[in-house]
Formats: structure tokens, C-alpha cells, sequence
């Protein structure tokens, strides 16, 4: 890249790719930035208009992110990085995703350079002994604080409210004596358990980046050192009063919140771990006629396992002998065991309930659908919704307003009142500020809402998909296979030749189709002709081909229309008879004569109607787009209390219908399950696919919906609620909090005679407001979804 019409062709081929939002490319740095998708889509855009280009992807832990600002300044340094597309900083999980032209050692090189280190991010199972470790030590710096600070506060604070103790401790003690051994202990803590807040806050401060580090540092330094000179130098600062007890207690109740953050944090990982915990140890192989129990990693695709009662099935297969009931629930949220028999798929991680299987392993290791869910999950786990961004551009301002507010705060005071009341104000408020709690908000609830949802069998492909669901206006369903069973079968034929005759026929066209009525009606045969030649799909409308001598057209009314063949009158009345029941119409022409109407019918789901009805309750339009014929589809939509029906429809024309009901009634999420969905899937504001969707149809989807069921639609739904509820709670409790106790700890309710916030109750609030926030989120894990 090398002028100014390769930086237009870059940020073209960039803004081009579907999703892609802000594309902006830089010719000085030779570095370019865009959101919405992924490093693979990058390269190849940019390849695509003649620039070589490797992405990177990685992803770092960086265990002194500790804030909302310190999100901004480290997406900040690493997007410097010349040859940077796209950076995620996560503060739940403190881990910073990345995609880069250059290298990862340069992004780690600036991450260093900005005051932030990281490291290599460990697999969940792995790390969650060092997460472990970590709020250990938090504990035990939270208990060693508590320890030193104890005979500070109560001497101090105890001598105050029992007057008796004070004037013991003046006639055994002293004065001096007492306050030199506060002196003592408060510069322990401070320097001990409290030592990571000036070791990361100061550094901050110097380079004008202050985080929630440095407001601590600041606050509990102030107050110290003021303390120090009072007592040791008396002339330069008379001790009109000390807080040592202030700056004490200030770091151990903020060590004792961020304890009870990190414990309660560790719970919103459960998901992960619950799923990583369904994957078996080791698998049972047959070999030469014996069991072997073996490592689940040297199992091999095409060995045979064997299941028996409680065991888990170790990884994805066929059944090839015998017969049970497996539990799926942990991957789909159906409750109830299914049959497997011969000739079906198991899945890891799924639970034998009765009877012993052989199974032929299909997908391991990463291919299975275990490990596919728990990589969605995290995905989605590290997600950043769009409300996000408001909230990024105030945090980013957050800490430095505070500064200036404290500094106010403390010249007003001083002015007024003298320098230990500003003192103590200016403190306060440096230590009530809490942006963790701004930052924490959004975070917490993702990684636990989109954890539960995968307990519920909902997976939320693309992390964005959680608001935008909610944001959804209309839910258009596909009818084949989302609403009905996908498992049509022949119920009526009209014909003028033999029966038999008609159906070998059909058959020998739908030899060639993997429609889901091609196989009803080759089903329906008493033999398939093997004298097939020239078959001919010819999409949305059917198939022709040459059966013998006979050239035979299979299809709807318009691929007869198309070649010319005159509908008969007799067999086109019995037909629309079929139609106003709902069955699928078929018709056969031979020679160019129409000889028979078939009629095709498809089973509706088990629950389809409760499904409509919930999502119409939650004030949502819910309409059907389908291939169907226009009598067929409105049968099942009147069935199952669906209002607006759009039918006979190409699989291209899907996404034009969607465009009109988005034009019409605001932004859509559409509903499917196969090939022929997946340009809708992938047009929809939200697009779902559904249990046993094709791969094309889960990869050009938002959100995938382990279970068949339509309810698994509403439990999308619901969760998306929730999430954004919690959300809305947790940004209204951390924003509410500083707007209001930031003023009150300024002490703009002395002069009308209101309270005064100590700098002990300011630490006691701000550290209580995180966990506030962190536990607010934790409901949604148990919560029943509504």
C-alpha cells in the first residue's frame, strides 16, 4: 500500500464484507481498522484487490486491567500498532482479543510500554486453577490489611464513641506514642497489601492515563501523608486531625471488595466449565473384540466405542448396534431423553440412560459438537453489544472528571474551611468514584447470560445477536422443517394411468433430489427405475429427467406452466380440494400431458403453536415465508395463529420478503434450517437456525438453537430480555452511583445541613458497588427465564 487510491481500494474491499462496520485504513502506519467481522473475511477482501495480507489473530490476559478506563487505554495502545485491524478489550475476564497485520509480540511490545503486561491467556480448565490462585491472594492480602488496620481503627474510632477508652489510652499510651504506632501500621498496610494500587496507579498518573488505581493511590496517599506531617512535624502541619485510620481502612475495604468481585466473578465462567465438564477423561474402544479403555485424545474417527448405562458419550458418531435412550439436555434444553437406535447420531457429552451402544466415532477432538458449543460460548462470552459504546466513551473521561472534581472539592474546602476538612472531601470523592462498576456492567451479564443460554440449548453465534434480538420487531419463520417436521409424506394421488406405474415414474426423476418430498415420494414407490437419464433440478419449482422413453416433469403448477403442459381440469379441481387442507401440491406431467396431482403432507411440530403464541405475546409481528403454495402455507399458518403469510416464494426471493417486513415494521429476525435459508439467515437483523440445521445455514446464522423445538425460539428470546434487563439494572445502579454519591462526598449537602461521606464509608460504598453489580448479573444464571 503505497498512495492514497490503495488506501481507497483497501477501506472499499473492507467496508464491502457483510457486517462490517467503521472500516478505516491508514497509509502512514500501513494499518487499517474495522468491526462487525472476523480475520478471515478480512484477508480475503483485502486480497481480493491485489494486497498480500496475513491476518493475526490471538488473544492475551493482561491481569492489571482493573477498570473501565483502563479498557479504553490498552484498546487505545494496541490499536497504535501499525498493521492493527480490530482490538476487543474484555474487563470480565481481563483478556484483550486482537487482529493484526503485524505481529503479536508487537501488540504485547505496546500493551508493556502503555503500563499494561500480559500474558498468554490459559483454556478455561487451565486457568481456572491460577483464577483460583489469584483470588486466594487477594484474600489473603484483604485478611493481612484487616489484621494491621483493626488496632488503628478501633484505638482511633473506638476512642471517639467511648469516651472512657480515650482517656485510658491518653494515661497509658500517649498521645504521640499512639499516634506514632498508627503511623506504623497504616504505612504497613500501605506498603504491604495495599502496594499494588500505587504500583499500578502511579505509573498511571504520571503518564496522564489515571485509572481506578490511581483515584485509590491518590486518595489513601493523601490522607497518609497529610497524617505524617502532622505528626511528625507539627510546626509545618499542626495535627488539627490525623486519618491515618481513613487510609488504612480506605485499602481494606477496597482489597475486601475486590476479593468478593473476584469470587463472585469466578462463578460466571460456570458455563464454560459445566460444558468442558461433560467431555469424558477417557473412552471405551473396542479392538480385536475387546474393551480398552484409552485416553479420550487417541480416539480416532471410524473406531469403535461402546457406551454403557451412565456413561458419557465420549465424542460424535453413528450408532451401530443397539438400542437406548440418550440424555441431551445438557446441549439441547430438552428435557426428555431421546431413543437412539442403529443408524443415529450421538453426540459427545450426551448421557446414556439405558441399554449399551457401539458407535462408530464420526467428529473428534474439536470437530465434535461439544467442542463447537463451548467455543461458541466463549465467543460470545467476550462479546461487546452495541450499548457498549456510549457507555466506553464516558468511562473514558470518567477518571480524569473525577480528578478535577476532587481537586475542586479540595480548594473550595480549603478556601472555606481550612486544609483538614478539604483534606477529607477531596479524599472522599476520590474514593467513592468506582468506574469498575460502569465497566463491570455490561460485561458480567453478557458472560452470564449468554452462559445460561447455553444451558438452555441457545447459542448466541454472534455475541451482537443478544441485543439485536431484543431489538427485533417481526420473527419470520421458514415453514419446512423449522415449523413442520420436515418429514413430509404422500397421503392422496389423483392420476389417469396405474398407480404403481405413476409412482416408479416419480420416483425414477426424484431419484436425483435430496428434497425432503423427493424422498417422500420415492418412499411411496414400489421400486426406484434404474433407467434415469438427464435429470434436471430446476429450483423452486421441481425436477424433469428422462425415465426410459418417457421424459417426466415433477413439480409445482409453474414448472408445468413453463413447459407449456395445459393443467387438467379433473386432476387441477382435486388438487385445490387438497390444497384447502394444507396438503402440498405435486403434479406429473409425462410427454408433456398432465397425468397426476399428488398431495404431500408435513407434520407441524410439537409445540409450534405455544411457540407463536408466546412470541405474539411479547407484542412481536410473527409471520411465515415459505416455498410453499399459498393454500398449503396459510393451512399451517392459520394452525399455528400466525397472521402474515408470505408464500410460493424462491429461496432468493426470501430476502426480499424479509426486506419488506423490515421496511414495514422495523428490524427482522428470521427463522430456518437449511441450504436454501442461509442467504435469508445471513440477510436478517437476527437470523436463528434451528436443531440439525445444515453447516451453511449455522455458519451464516447469528444465533444456533440446538433443539429442533420452535420453543427454543422463545427461549432465545426470553434470554436476550433478561440479558438486556440486567444490563439496563446494572448501567442505571453504577451510573445512579457516582452521579449521586460523587456530589454528596463533595460535601454539597453540608451547607443545608446534610451528611458529609467519611473517606472510610466512600471506600465501603465504592468497593460494595462492584460486587453490586458482579452479583446483580450472577441472578441470571438460576433466574427462570421470562
Amino acid at each position: 500500500m503505497h498512495c492514497g487510491s490503495c488506501v481507497g481500494r483497501a477501506e472499499a474491499a473492507l467496508a464491502a464484507i457483510p457486517g462490517a462496520r467503521d472500516a478505516h485504513v491508514n497509509l502512514a502506519t500501513h494499518s487499517g481498522q474495522v468491526t462487525g467481522v472476523d480475520a478471515d473475511a478480512v484477508s480475503d477482501a483485502l486480497a481480493n484487490v491485489g494486497f498480500d495480507a496475513e491476518v493475526t489473530q490471538g488473544t492475551v490476559h493482561i491481569p492489571d486491567m482493573s477498570c473501565a478506563s483502563c479498557v479504553a487505554r490498552i484498546e487505545d495502545a494496541a490499536q497504535a500498532v501499525p498493521g492493527t485491524l480490530s482490538v476487543h478489550a474484555n474487563l470480565a475476564n481481563k483478556t484483550l482479543t486482537f487482529a493484526t497485520l503485524g505481529t503479536e509480540t508487537a501488540i504485547r511490545d505496546a500493551l508493556t510500554a502503555a503500563g499494561y503486561p500480559a500474558d498468554a491467556p490459559l483454556a478455561p480448565h487451565a486457568n481456572e486453577p491460577l483464577e483460583q490462585d489469584a483470588t486466594d491472594a487477594l484474600f489473603r492480602r484483604f485478611l493481612l490489611a484487616a489484621a494491621l488496620t483493626l488496632p488503628v481503627f478501633l484505638t482511633e474510632m473506638g476512642s471517639h464513641m467511648f469516651p472512657p477508652l480515650h482517656h485510658w489510652l491518653m494515661r497509658t499510651v500517649g498521645t504521640d506514642t499512639l499516634q506514632l504506632s498508627h503511623l506504623i501500621l497504616t504505612a504497613l498496610v500501605l506498603a504491604g497489601p495495599g502496594a499494588g494500587f500505587f504500583r499500578r496507579g502511579l505509573p498511571g498518573l504520571f503518564r496522564a492515563r489515571p485509572d481506578m488505581d490511581a483515584l485509590v493511590a491518590l486518595g489513601a496517599g493523601a490522607a497518609f501523608l497529610f497524617s505524617a506531617v502532622a505528626v511528625l512535624a507539627p510546626r509545618v502541619l499542626p495535627p488539627t486531625g490525623v486519618y491515618f485510620e481513613a487510609a488504612a481502612v480506605i485499602v481494606t475495604l477496597i482489597l475486601m471488595g475486590r476479593w468478593l468481585e473476584a469470587r463472585a466473578k469466578g462463578r460466571t465462567g460456570d458455563a464454560v466449565r459445566a460444558l468442558l465438564g461433560l467431555r469424558p477423561d477417557t473412552a471405551t474402544v473396542v479392538r480385536d473384540g475387546k474393551d480398552a479403555l484409552v485416553p479420550l485424545d487417541t480416539v480416532q474417527p471410524g473406531d469403535i466405542l461402546r457406551a454403557r448405562p451412565g456413561d458419557r458419550v465420549a465424542v460424535d458418531g453413528t450408532v451401530t448396534d443397539g438400542q437406548t435412550h440418550v440424555d441431551e439436555a445438557m446441549l439441547t434444553g430438552e428435557p426428555l431423553p431421546i431413543h437412539k437406535a442403529p443408524g443415529d447420531t450421538v453426540h459427545a457429552g450426551t448421557l446414556i440412560t439405558t441399554g449399551t451402544l457401539l458407535y462408530r466415532a464420526t467428529h473428534v477432538g474439536h470437530d465434535t459438537v461439544l467442542a463447537r458449543i463451548t467455543d461458541l460460548t466463549q465467543q460470545a462470552q467476550s462479546a461487546r453489544l452495541p450499548v457498549e459504546a456510549l457507555v466506553n466513551r464516558i468511562t473514558a473521561w470518567f477518571v480524569p472528571a473525577v480528578l478535577v472534581i476532587s481537586a475542586l472539592t479540595f480548594a473550595v474546602w480549603w478556601a472555606l474551611a481550612g486544609l483538614a476538612p478539604a483534606v477529607v472531601s477531596g479524599v472522599s470523592v476520590l474514593i467513592i468514584a468506582c468506574p469498575c462498576a460502569m465497566g463491570l456492567a455490561t460485561p458480567m451479564s453478557i458472560m452470564v447470560g449468554t452462559g445460561r443460554a447455553a444451558r438452555m440449548g441457545v447459542l448466541f453465534h454472534k455475541g451482537a445477536a443478544l441485543q439485536r434480538l431484543q431489538d427485533a420487531q417481526v420473527i419470520a419463520f421458514d415453514k419446512t422443517g423449522t415449523l413442520t417436521l420436515g418429514q413430509p409424506s404422500l397421503t392422496d394421488v389423483a392420476t389417469h394411468m396405474p398407480r404403481d406405474a405413476l409412482l416408479r415414474l416419480v420416483a425414477g426423476v426424484e431419484a436425483g433430489s435430496e428434497h425432503p418430498i423427493a424422498t417422500a415420494l420415492r418412499a411411496a414407490a414400489p421400486d426406484v427405475p434404474l433407467d434415469v437419464s438427464g435429470f434436471e433440478a430446476v429450483p423452486g419449482e421441481g425436477a424433469r429427467a428422462m425415465v426410459g422413453q418417457q421424459h417426466v416433469a415433477v413439480g409445482n403448477a409453474t414448472l408445468l406452466a413453463g413447459m407449456g403442459v395445459a393443467m387438467d381440469d379433473d386432476l387441477a379441481a382435486q388438487a385445490q380440494a387438497w390444497a384447502a387442507q394444507g396438503a402440498t401440491l405435486v403434479h406429473v406431467a409425462a410427454d408433456e400431458r398432465h397425468v397426476a396431482s399428488l398431495a404431500v403432507t408435513d407434520t407441524m411440530r410439537d409445540g409450534a403453536a405455544d411457540a407463536v403464541a408466546a412470541l405474539t405475546a411479547t407484542g412481536r409481528r410473527i409471520a411465515m415465508i415459505s416455498g410453499d403454495t399459498e393454500p398449503a402455507a396459510r393451512h399451517v399458518a392459520e394452525c399455528l395463529g400466525i397472521g402474515e403469510v408470505i408464500a410460493g416464494v424462491r429461496p432468493d426471493g426470501k430476502v426480499a420478503a424479509l426486506e419488506r417486513l423490515r421496511a414495514s415494521h422495523g428490524p427482522v429476525a428470521f427463522v430456518g434450517d437449511g441450504i436454501n435459508d442461509a442467504p435469508a439467515l445471513a440477510a436478517a437483523d437476527v437470523g436463528l437456525a434451528v436443531g440439525g440445521a445444515s453447516d451453511v445455514a449455522i455458519e451464516a446464522a447469528d444465533v444456533v438453537l440446538l433443539s429442533p423445538d420452535p420453543g427454543a425460539v422463545v427461549r432465545a428470546v426470553a434470554i436476550s430480555r433478561a440479558t438486556l434487563r440486567n444490563i439496563r439494572q446494572n448501567l442505571v445502579w453504577a451510573f445512579g452511583y457516582n452521579i449521586l454519591l460523587i456530589p454528596v462526598a463533595a460535601g454539597v449537602l453540608v451547607p443545608m445541613g446534610g451528611p458529609q461521606l467519611s473517606p472510610q464509608l466512600a471506600a465501603l460504598a465504592m468497593a460494595l458497588s462492584s460486587v453490586f453489580v458482579v452479583s446483580n448479573a450472577l441472578r441470571l444464571r438460576g433466574k427462570e427465564v421470562t
